[in-house]
């Protein structure tokens, strides 16, 4: 089914039959009814409805079509089109199984994205910006890609999740129409002067050493006649983050940012570039950890800190090391004590062997499978491997790390190349990013006015 978004906002309800004329249509279709029955035979007694016995159905029925849950302008949004995209947010975090009434929740808030991405959608169409398909099948193979898939078998992916290509394509749709809208209408009023963005770059210099922070936001916006419930929202969407939930999935559902788009990712900050409420949190968080809801101007926000670093100093996890991996393979079944001796035969034989040269010798004796790569950054590294790798010396290697089940695996530093000295933020890096802060403001009060301007009925 299509639809057409080419009529401007805002629309007009659409026209109802009154229960007078109502009532004259059923009176009518009962009359002709009567009238077509006095023509047949009449209906046996183990047919009372008459039905033919060869039925020939017009039209393809879908099952999973169903009700209107809202209009928005016009446009309507089914239970169909809700449950694909809350079963989208379930696959996306799969490792995590929410009550029936976090599901409830879960449903809510996503009707809410859905009705905010038809909003866009139709600004769109009325400021004659399209989206053409090509731009939308694009970005859906670039998401495959991600998954190390064609197209088509993120498809058949996504169609046994209980979701839809199409699902996904209309959230692309949506924001690659919102990103255009803004690019016309509110970028070119938004401006940042030389003078703003030198004196960055002063205080930068001047604050060389401080902490900076990778940071990642969910906004949802809150008025004092909704906080109640949003807070709640945002409560039950923290709760699901610490079951392991995916921050960057949970942000293109629910955050109201223009980050949305980018998995609510801030990029590098520092904690005074930040509001007062949230920079107060990120300066005890480290990384990895995920805030609570923080009540912010407009509503609330949650805050993930996926790193940090010291403003413009050489860190030390930058470094680039050439590696090289053993990794020792158990038959199914080994227990865990059987495992034993054979792994500290291994860790003892990799601490005392000369140097990567000897690599080879060793992963021989115990039948150890090795991969070399000569383009690892110590930051790109699991957190628990970071802290040690960073203090071997060329020729040095892991303590053993794995499992029996996945493999015991030690890493041995062939190389490395330090990093050089941390320089200041080009003029345009800064630039673009208070202009992308300023946009992301103007956004919302965007967004805000089309709500509260648009006709939307709920079913």
């Amino acid at each position: 089914m299509t639809f057409d978004f080419s009529t401007p906002r805002p629309r007009r309800a659409p026209t109802r039959l009154t229960s007078a004329r109502l009532i004259a249509a059923l009176l009518s279709l009962a009359v002709a009814s009567h009238a077509v029955a006095q023509d047949d035979v009449a209906p046996a007694a183990d047919n009372p409805l008459n039905l033919p016995t060869d039925v020939k159905i017009f039209g393809k029925y879908d099952p999973y079509v169903r009700k209107a849950n809202a209009i928005v302008n016009g446009f309507i949004i089914t239970d169909t089109d809700v449950d694909q995209r809350l079963n989208l947010v379930l696959a996306a975090n799969s490792q995590t199984t929410p009550s029936a009434d976090e599901t409830a929740q879960l449903r809510l808030q996503v009707l809410r994205n859905l009705i905010d991405e038809t909003l866009e959608i139709q600004e769109a169409k009325a400021n004659d910006i399209t989206v053409d398909r090509d731009a939308i099948d694009q970005t859906f193979a670039r998401v495959a890609t991600q998954f190390k898939q064609t197209p088509d078998q993120f498809t058949a992916f996504l169609k046994s999740k209980n979701t839809s290509a199409a699902s996904m394509k209309r959230q692309i749709e949506g924001e690659l129409a919102w990103q255009r809208v803004l690019g016309r209408k509110v970028e070119p009023f938004v401006s940042v002067g030389d003078d703003e963005v030198k004196g960055v770059i002063s205080r930068l210099k001047a604050s060389k050493g401080a902490k900076e922070y990778h940071v990642g936001e969910i906004f949802v916006s809150a008025t004092p006649e909704t906080d109640a419930q949003v807070h709640a929202n945002v409560d039950r969407v923290f709760e699901q983050l610490k079951k392991g939930g995916s921050f960057v999935a949970y942000a293109r559902q629910y955050s109201e940012a223009s980050t949305a788009a980018v998995g609510g990712d801030l990029g590098w900050v520092r904690a005074e570039q930040l509001p007062q409420p949230i920079a107060g949190m990120v300066t005890d968080m480290q990384p990895g950890q995920v805030s609570a809801p923080i009540a912010v101007p407009g509503g609330y926000s949650i805050i993930a800190v996926s790193d940090q670093r010291q403003v413009l100093t050489a860190d030390p996890r930058d470094a680039t090391l050439s590696l090289k991996q053993m990794a020792i393979a158990f038959p199914k079944g080994t227990a865990q004590a059987t495992a034993v001796p054979r792994v500290s035969a291994f860790a003892d034989a990799t601490h005392k062997m000369a140097g990567c040269g000897a690599v080879k010798d060793v992963a021989a004796r115990f039948d150890a499978a090795v991969v070399e790569n000569d383009d690892v950054r110590i930051r790109d590294l699991p957190v628990a491997l970071q802290q040690q790798i960073a203090q071997l010396s060329i020729g040095q290697a892991t303590n053993p790390f794995g499992s029996v089940e996945d493999g015991i695996r030690v890493l041995v530093v062939c190389g490395r190349d330090d990093p050089e000295e941390a320089r200041a933020p080009s003029f345009d890096a800064i630039y673009n990013q208070m202009t992308e802060q300023r946009v992301n403001l103007r956004a919302r009060r965007y967004l805000r006015d089309l709500r509260r301007d648009a006709v939307i009925e709920y079913r």
